[in-house]
């Protein structure tokens, strides 16, 4: 340790500065710190069943919820944990053969203190809310959200051991408004909307949160310690629900849309670019049956994915690939079953073709590509899902994506179309069984069957996670084999991943072992970036969640990663990490990290050929973050951070501005710059066979350039809403990207670089221009929204995308931005509406006329 300090001071004294403030401050800390103890019981509250519905209105006038139990005094989470509210909260539910019904009046002081900044769906503004959580299967893990605003707005989520997933959507009613120095909320949510057992009397667990914007603080019906690990499990019970039945869940969701598409285009001899028009229109349908109470089937008929947001394009130097979010609706929606364990990457379906690449150089020689589509075709989407009364939860989840051609032509105008993707099905199964303590034992298989030739590939595995009574102590783990099927052979590869420590308390803790195979590799449907590695991981936390000196709470970790190789047995790398965060009383919140590698690490990956690795130098980065109060009209973000290396002069500095302003309830703007500077960056530039005649391919040289790489990136968002079922929103982002070339080095088998010196064998001419890259790319997302009828919504759409990429480097901004908006374009204009039909409505309404 000292000749770590050492180091250090000697080295990068800033480092030693910022780790004995962050010291001082936990010492700090630890004298003030006096947590108070609360134990408050658990809750209960019995729900009253009605012959007549009330009226979803706002107003709870009708006279049986008078006579319905209250549930009241709810208890402060944050920012200061176990007071109760001072400003009253009441709820009272009521049932019926159809629905559960939940009238709530929130107290308050006066009618500004209510915050009601309009959202959209599933947008939590500036604003008040309320919020119902049921746990209808009482296994303490998985439970249903259900919020609004005082302004109307909906908001609903899942929950699950993957934490809260708000892209789940329901359809379920609810109406709020201003009464006085109050405001009242009115939800009728339907048992279509939710998944219950069949037994005659249901015990649920139930809790009920309110947020006070104007203060920032946040209350539970059932108390919820911030400290004890788990969220379901801190509910209290619902009782008094008795005879219900599931209803016959079956609805239909069809739509109709039109896309018109203008892309440029070159014609055969000319290096003129025209504009091509397409028009394109299609129809499609979502369906959803409940097969019995437990289970339901979700299917997607020809989905039409063309309105969702642009990718985040970006250049990538790196030796991985790019992990893209989900923004498909199929896709985001009711998929924690098959999200546990991290096996699947829903990218994947619909991605990049998996013979994409086109070998022009001899198998389809004299031939050029001229068209090869960046994504493939999905057909069908099915998902089947629920949980038994034993807490058994089943899901099976299926995706068909149809073939794909690039288009080949030589030198005689001769075309040809060559298969990049066969007919392919893509398949999850998933059994998860809850157990007592918040505590589960998952068996996840993953499978693609690809039609010809093309390999097929298959993944198991288990994931589980047991916890002792008070849920303070827990182990976890997982473990999976891959395997993927060639003609002629198959590769098996597995992995296992065990953690155990504490969960609970101030004081947690944590060691978790890692070990993934050479040969493992489920990225067929799944996603890994370092596979062959063995990680040790030890990591201590301390959160403080009673505020002290200037603090509300304080957050505080360390830990320490060890990697080995794992085939062939070799160091990789060794990383120091700590964390500080935490919020002031004004609601200002901020952070601080330093992560330290001591010694010299080996990079397996960035050579890019097997059995070559670069010794990656001695380095110390640090950084810090501030956030603003967003109460405020306008907000603001700050973030930067420096690395340095123990080499010449490389070094790293990022840094981003996010200021947003909030015009008034309904108007909104976010903008965001970030830069990252990487000074003479090391990284891979090309590689090449000394012998090209001799067969064995572990003879390749790999040259390494050093590089200055620059990226700035600006987004724009701004957003009108007009209520609470219309908006509209606008989304604008340019990224810049540039890698200038200095010098370049051959890499050693030794992992060291020599200077100026080409091995034998090589006899090209290295130029930096032409290894320079200078990336640009911009996209606009202009999208209006109506939600004219529950589950229905029109939607009109304007996308624009430009992507330009060259080897010259531009060094002023504003003349990268002109060749950028000059360069071809694409735009897309589209309608899509979509109309929602319950069987149940429908039969009622057919009843009534």
């Amino acid at each position: 340790m000292k000749e770590l300090l050492l180091l250090l001071r000697k080295t990068h004294q800033p480092l030693v500065i910022l780790l004995f403030f962050v010291s001082s401050l936990f010492s700090q800390a630890f004298a003030q710190e006096k947590n108070k103890e609360y134990n408050y019981p658990q809750k209960q509250l019995q729900a009253l069943r009605v012959s007549e519905a009330p009226k979803i209105d706002g107003v709870l006038d009708e006279t049986i919820w008078q006579t319905a139990e209250i549930a009241t005094d709810f208890i402060q989470n944050r920012p200061t944990p176990g007071p109760l509210e001072k400003h009253k909260t009441e709820v009272r539910i009521l049932y019926d053969d159809a629905a559960i019904y939940v009238g709530a009046i929130m107290h308050d002081v006066s009618k500004d203190s209510i915050l009601m900044e309009l959202g959209r769906r599933d947008d939590l503004g500036n604003t008040d809310w309320f919020g119902v959580f049921l746990d209808t299967y009482n296994d303490e893990i998985n439970g249903f959200g259900f919020f609004i605003t005082p302004a109307g707005v909906q908001l609903d989520a899942r929950y699950s051991s993957n934490g809260e997933d708000f892209s789940w959507n329901a359809v379920w009613e609810s109406s709020a408004r201003l009464e006085g120095t109050n405001w009242v909320a009115e939800l009728k949510i339907p048992y279509s909307a939710i998944r219950f057992s069949s037994k005659p009397e249901q015990v649920w667990g139930l809790n009920f949160m309110r947020n006070r914007q104007s203060t920032r603080k946040g209350f539970f019906w059932n108390y919820v310690d911030p400290a004890k690990n788990g969220f379901v499990n801190q509910w209290g019970k619902l009782t008094g629900i008795k005879n219900v039945e599931a209803p016959l869940r079956l609805s239909l969701s069809p739509y109709v849309s039109a896309i018109s598409n203008s892309y440029p285009y070159t014609q055969e001899g000319s290096e003129e670019i025209k504009y091509k028009q397409d028009f394109n229109f299609s129809g499609g349908m979502d369906l959803k049956y409940g097969i019995n109470d437990a289970f339901t089937l979700d299917m997607t008929l020809v989905p039409d994915f063309s309105q969702v947001q642009s990718d985040n394009q970006v250049l990538n130097l790196s030796p991985f690939e790019v992990q893209f979010n989900e923004n498909r609706p199929f896709f985001m929606e009711g998929t924690e079953l098959f999200n546990k364990g991290g096996f699947f990457y829903s990218r994947r379906i619909g991605g990049r073709p998996v013979n994409a690449s086109i070998d022009t150089k001899v198998k389809y020689a004299g031939y050029d590509v001229i068209e090869n589509p960046r994504e493939t075709k999905m057909i069908n989407g099915t998902k089947v899902s629920g949980r038994t009364q034993s807490g058994l939860g089943v899901g099976i989840f299926n995706a068909v994506v149809g073939r794909q051609f690039a288009t080949l032509e030589n030198s005689e105008g001769n075309r040809i179309e060559v298969e990049t993707q066969p007919l392919t099905n893509y398949n999850i199964t998933v059994l998860d069984q809850s157990l007592k303590n918040n505590s589960y034992v998952t068996l996840v298989n993953t499978n693609v069957m690809r039609q010809g030739s093309t390999y097929d590939a298959n993944l198991t595995g288990a994931v589980f996670r047991f916890a002792n009574k008070g849920n303070k102590y827990a182990i976890n783990g997982k473990a999976a084999l891959s395997q993927r099927y060639f003609s002629d052979s198959t590769d098996l590869g597995y992995m296992y991943s065990l953690k155990l420590g504490k969960v609970s308390g101030n004081f947690t803790y944590s060691y978790s072992h890692t070990v993934e195979s050479d040969t493992y590799n489920p990225n067929d449907l799944g996603i890994l970036f370092t596979p062959n590695s063995i990680e040790e991981n030890p990591h201590l936390q301390y959160n403080f969640y009673n505020p002290f000196w200037k603090l509300l709470n304080l957050n505080t970790n360390i830990g320490a990663i060890y990697e080995r190789r794992y085939k062939p047995d070799a160091f990789q790398n060794f990383l120091i990490y700590s964390n500080v965060n935490g919020t002031f009383k004004n609601f200002w919140s901020a952070g601080l990290f330093v992560n330290i590698e001591p010694v010299k690490t080996n990079d397996f990956f960035e050579p890019r050929v097997a059995g070559y690795y670069y010794e990656f130098p001695v380095n110390n980065s640090f950084g810090a973050w501030v956030s603003t109060d967003y109460r405020k009209k306008l907000a603001l973000d700050l973030e930067a951070s420096y690395r340095a290396f123990d080499e010449n002069d490389r070094h790293n500095f990022n840094f981003s501005i996010s200021p947003r302003y909030r015009v008034n309830n309904q108007l909104s703007f976010n903008y965001s710059l970030s830069r990252s500077s990487r000074y003479d960056d090391i990284g891979y530039a090309e590689s090449f066979d000394p012998n090209p005649e001799n067969d064995d391919k572990t003879e390749r040289r790999i040259i390494l350039g050093k590089r200055d790489v620059l990226t700035t990136s600006n987004t724009l968002t701004g957003s009108y809403i007009f209520n609470n079922r219309m908006s509209v929103s606008l989304r604008a982002r340019h990224y810049w990207s540039s890698a200038k070339y200095n010098n370049f080095y051959w890499l050693t088998p030794e992992g060291q670089l020599q200077p100026d010196v080409y091995p034998q064998g090589y006899d090209g001419k290295f130029a930096d221009a032409d290894h320079n890259i200078n990336y640009n790319a911009f996209n606009v997302d202009m999208v209006y929204s109506w939600w004219f009828a529950p589950g229905s919504e029109i939607s009109i759409v304007w996308k624009n995308a430009i992507l330009e990429s060259g080897n010259r480097v531009e060094t002023n901004y504003f003349d990268n931005v002109s060749r950028t908006i000059s360069s071809p374009q694409n735009n897309s204009f589209s309608i899509k509406i979509l109309y929602y039909i319950d069987y149940l409505t429908m039969k009622e309404k057919l009843s009534k006329s």
